[in-house]
């Protein structure tokens, strides 16, 4: 049975997702992106293929280790991928994107699909059913808005986010809660109501690790993954590492 661990390096948290032939198995948090911590994971689950997807500066001795001991690929704006990038600057795609877009052309293919992940920021990717990635659109995410509420007034608190609260809230917190909770919905589905002007027929995927305060507030019926950028991460690590 082959191994592969697909790391994903975000702004927020390191991860490491690993698959047994096409299964997950199993989701790792890391706690840094030192050589020890990468060979403790490799030690751990003795990976065929490896795959890197990072947003961040990280330590590059990380890439020797996998590259030294895995079929290793690091995912860029040059990586095979099962999809087209018919974009201005190709080179300024987030690994991120590429790896969701991977991840619906997998799942969906010949069919047009919006990719929405709900992270530090939100992303709206769209993928034609000619395995286009046309582009799409970058907001503010959830923790983002509520820091900047916090940030840059003199009053208003840092809350944490949850989801019992009214439309019309009775206090701050439930009054920042309804603003920036369902003010995205509702952002989310004006995007989706935009495109469905313009392709009548999409999929749309939602994934990220705020995905489960906005499902229950969507009109549009959705297909919500939050392990979407792995399985994408996989199909591209298939796609290179062959």
């Amino acid at each position: 049975m082959q191994t592969t661990c697909c790391f994903d390096f975000g702004n927020t948290r390191l991860k490491c997702a690993i698959f047994k032939n096409r299964e997950l198995e199993n989701l790792i948090v890391i706690d840094n992106d030192l050589p020890e911590t990468i060979q403790a994971v490799l030690n751990q689950y003795q990976p065929n293929k490896t795959i890197l997807a990072s947003v961040i500066n990280h330590n590059p001795a990380s890439e020797a280790i996998l590259a030294s001991q895995t079929q290793f690929h690091k995912l860029s704006y040059t990586s095979k991928i099962p999809l087209t990038t018919p974009v201005g600057k190709p080179e300024t795609i987030g690994a991120d994107r590429l790896a969701l877009c991977a991840a619906a052309v997998d799942l969906f293919p010949n069919q047009h699909n919006l990719v929405i992940g709900l992270g530090s920021c939100i992303t709206y990717n769209f993928v034609n059913k000619f395995h286009e990635f046309l582009g799409g659109s970058i907001s503010p995410g959830m923790q983002m808005r509520f820091k900047s509420m916090h940030e840059y007034t003199a009053l208003l608190p840092l809350i944490e986010a949850d989801n019992q609260f009214p439309l019309i809230g009775f206090d701050t917190k439930t009054n920042l809660l309804s603003g920036v909770i369902l003010g995205m919905a509702k952002e989310i589905d004006g995007i989706i109501e935009a495109y469905s002007l313009k392709y009548s027929n999409f999929n749309v995927l939602l994934t990220g690790g705020d995905m489960g305060f906005f499902v229950p507030h969507l009109k549009k019926k959705i297909f919500a993954d939050s392990y979407l950028i792995y399985k994408g991460l996989y199909a591209i690590s298939e796609f290179n590492n062959v």
